[in-house]
């Protein structure tokens, strides 16, 4: 597979595949890097289209920076990516996973994307944070008091965070936008990503023995092949539907 490494301003990038007049942009998770994509470009590359992967702060090639991965850094950066993918290429649409979905959604709002698919999305940032305040047993008013809180499940608790969580809400996706779902995600519930997907009449699979990272055999093999039938199927759907992966 032909690969381009580049830098998009300070943001080191891959682009994979061969020309082409249309994108997949890779927005990475928590954990993840730029080479991650190379799985999803080798299927995208096969329906003509390319890939754009990038490291986010901290992520990759970028492991040494500190304290920079948040929506107020991020999302000027991935809208410094869109305007270069705007600037070469026609036709743009959007992979995002775990975190990076919500990162997307905060900064891609008012773009015209072909369409996206979303893999074990974080979709409400305030009630996730909330999850996470009540497994550490930290009161709003603790975290208001203390601003940082570190927690014995890796996770760093933070006022600015909360407090940029609260006044930027999802409250508006015009993407057409299809959705795996694990029936074990423990990050989001099932709730959340139903009413998300009926509100913005987005495709939902849920894979009931899923978890919320896709990384043993049989998961891979799900994820892989949820991959291939929806970017070959052309344009997401506009209509809210939900299935289920049996097997």
């Amino acid at each position: 597979m032909e690969t381009s490494h580049l830098y998009i301003e300070n943001i080191p990038a891959i682009i994979w595949g061969l020309s082409s007049n249309k994108i997949f942009l890779y927005v990475h998770g928590q954990g993840g890097n730029k080479e991650e994509a190379k799985v999803f470009a080798s299927i995208a590359n096969r329906y003509g289209w390319q890939v754009l992967s990038i490291d986010l702060p901290e992520h990759g090639e970028r492991k040494k920076e500190r304290d920079l991965f948040n929506p107020w850094t991020i999302v000027p950066e991935l809208l410094t990516v869109m305007k270069y993918a705007k600037n070469r290429w026609a036709n743009i649409a959007l992979f995002a996973n775990s975190i990076g979905a919500w990162f997307s959604m905060l900064s891609f709002k008012n773009e015209k994307l072909e369409k996206s698919l979303f893999v074990s999305p974080v979709l409400d940032m305030k009630s996730l944070i909330q999850k996470m305040m009540l497994w550490a047993n930290v009161s709003q008013e603790r975290l208001q008091h203390e601003q940082t809180i570190s927690t014995s499940f890796g996770q760093t608790l933070s006022w600015k965070y909360w407090e940029y969580a609260t006044k930027n809400e999802i409250t508006q996706w015009k993407v057409p936008t299809k959705i795996l779902y694990a029936g074990k995600d423990h990050l989001t519930d099932r709730n959340t990503v139903e009413s998300f997907a009926k509100t913005y009449h987005c495709e939902l699979t849920i894979w009931e023995p899923g978890e919320h990272w896709f990384h043993t055999r049989p998961q891979l093999d799900i994820l892989y092949s949820w991959i291939d039938n929806n970017i070959q199927s052309g344009k997401a759907q506009t209509k809210f539907k939900a299935v289920k992966i049996e097997r």
